[in-house]
């Protein structure tokens, strides 16, 4: 659905190539976000397929940039908002089928969804999923793990499409996944995963994604404005141990604050802005490395521009 041209000041719109799925104008992609924060997207796309995706690739002018979020559980998106194109992978890249060991799940597909599944099917190994929140786009991006698995444990083949709109079909093993990282180029989309576990009785893969779901609510504060865990785990450490001896919990700035029942964790405490909420990680930062001469990185996904005139860092 391609809004009239005189919605976008930019005129970026008259630059796109017709397409099936949908075109939004000056999108508001913040409430979208767990963290609930952050300015418009230029243009929205919901591609219907892989395909639609790739004919709107192929036909992108250069200069246009490209932003691609999932379900918004580990993303940012600043103050001033994401110029070009920003595509979400949705309805038409969230099936979930299961044969024998196998699992095919589309990039737009819950992590919980594709554990669901799979323990319908009798298919172990993918439990860990349903701790993690987000999309099977994401975990590829970032090899995301968590309660001792990890995507890289269980991938057999990832399905992408580049900036050029060509098709990948990639093995697991030429995406050189590590700790909460990924090979892939910057500009690839994935689109969809192969994932193999192991066969397993239904009535205990439930039960260990129960546990898991016990041990979330009981750790972290998920039922709160928040985006996951914000750093990752240096070698040999944890995040929370640092954030939590250099005096972090319960720091504030502005309506963001960090989490006292996980200090890995920063929340929207009502009316924080992205501003609070990135300024509040780098202050968290600079006290880890003064005390401990760790710099940590960040886990969260920050994306697009800062407010005029707003200070940051």
């Amino acid at each position: 659905m391609m809004a009239p041209a005189a919605d976008t000041p930019s005129g970026l719109l008259d630059r796109l190539p017709p397409v099936r799925g949908r075109l939004t104008p000056n999108a508001a992609i913040g409430p979208m976000t767990w963290f609930r924060v952050g300015g418009p997207a230029e243009v929205l796309f919901r591609p219907a397929d892989e395909a639609d995706l790739a004919e709107l690739l192929k036909a992108l002018p250069p200069d246009v940039p490209v932003t691609v979020i999932g379900v918004g559980s580990n993303l940012l998106v600043r103050d001033g908002g994401i110029p070009g194109v920003t595509i979400r992978l949705a309805r038409g890249f969230a099936e979930v089928t299961a044969e024998d060991e196998t699992v095919r799940a589309g990039a737009g597909a819950l992590d919980l969804n594709v554990a669901l599944t799979a323990a319908e099917a009798g298919i172990a190994a993918l439990e860990f999923l349903s701790g993690v929140p987000g999309t099977i786009g994401g975990g590829l991006r970032m090899n995301a793990g968590a309660y001792g698995g990890e995507i890289k444990d269980v991938l057999v083949e990832a399905h992408a499409v580049d900036r050029s709109g060509t098709a990948r079909r990639v093995p697991a093993a030429q995406l050189g996944l590590s700790y909460r990282h990924s090979d892939a180029p910057d500009d690839w989309i994935f689109t969809g995963a192969v994932l193999r576990g192991r066969r397993g009785e239904p009535a205990e893969i439930i039960t260990r994604m129960d546990e898991i779901k016990a041990a979330r609510e009981a750790s972290q504060p998920i039922r709160t404005r928040t985006g996951g865990s914000t750093f990752a785990n240096p070698p040999g450490d944890s995040a929370w141990r640092l954030i939590d001896a250099a005096g972090c919990r319960g720091l504030t700035r502005g309506g963001a604050m960090v989490s006292e029942k996980h200090t890995n964790f920063l929340i929207n405490t009502g009316n924080a802005s992205a501003a609070d909420i990135e300024g509040l990680g780098e202050e968290v930062r600079r006290r880890v490395h003064a005390q401990f001469g760790v710099v940590l990185e960040w886990e969260i996904r920050r994306v697009g521009r800062h407010a005029e005139g707003a200070t940051h860092g």
